[in-house]
């Protein structure tokens, strides 16, 4: 039996799902850097959700800065994968992914690279600017060798693992949102119906109305 040919073929019917966390963090240096100009220090990054060693099917991030920057394309290799910079500037990091097995084609995300403070963190009196995102990788039907990979479970550490962005209560905050706005489209939805039925009345009301004149004009014009 060929090996090779066995540890490419298709799981059909597999899904598996791999959840990460992507997004920068960066910190204001006070002022501006007199020899170049920076204004903060700033770590991109794309992580696991859960507490997983993803250097098991992953062989590599590759992170596209900005073309101002010496060498704009950085490799990681091995966790953590992040890349810490100074500068003043937002821009879009390509973060793309490349996994072990060849025949799964690299994944690319955008990130926004954001430095500045929002209101709510002055207000909060937030030191670190963080902007991460929750999102999934989904393998359809991985090879036999990809999915011996996404099913070894290593330890990523050995601690706490937790992330700067509680995404859990920012689901439950989001759903929450999400069926007020249903709640109050239903209302108005409800009030609009309402108000269209009494429209309706009103021109039957006023059509009768007409009716019942013309009738009577018809009346007065015999005799």
């Amino acid at each position: 039996m060929n090996s090779g040919v066995e540890s490419g073929s298709r799981m059909k019917g597999v899904s598996i799902v791999k959840p990460i966390v992507y997004g920068n963090s960066a910190r204001f240096f006070g002022k501006k850097r007199e020899e170049d100009g920076h204004t903060h220090s700033w770590t991109v990054y794309l992580k696991p959700y859960h507490n997983e060693d993803i250097s098991v099917y992953v062989k590599k991030i590759q992170f596209k800065l900005h073309e101002s920057y010496a060498n704009p394309i950085r490799v990681v290799t091995k966790p953590p994968y992040e890349v810490t910079e100074t500068g003043w500037g937002e821009f879009e990091v390509v973060i793309k992914v490349f996994f072990h097995d060849p025949n799964d084609r690299p994944l690319t995300i955008y990130h926004p690279l954001k430095l500045f403070q929002t209101e709510n963190n002055i207000i909060l009196g937030t030191k670190n600017v963080i902007s991460e995102s929750y999102d999934e990788m989904i393998f359809q039907d991985p090879t036999v060798m990809m999915h011996s990979l996404l099913t070894t479970n290593r330890q990523l550490t050995l601690g706490a693992h937790k992330h700067e962005t509680d995404f859990e209560e920012q689901e439950k905050s989001t759903i929450k949102q999400l069926n007020s706005a249903k709640q109050r489209i239903q209302t108005e939805i409800k009030e609009l119906k309402e108000r269209l039925n009494s429209s309706r009345e009103n021109i039957k009301s006023f059509r009768d109305e007409i009716k019942k004149l013309e009738k009577e004009h018809e009346k007065m014009d015999i005799t």
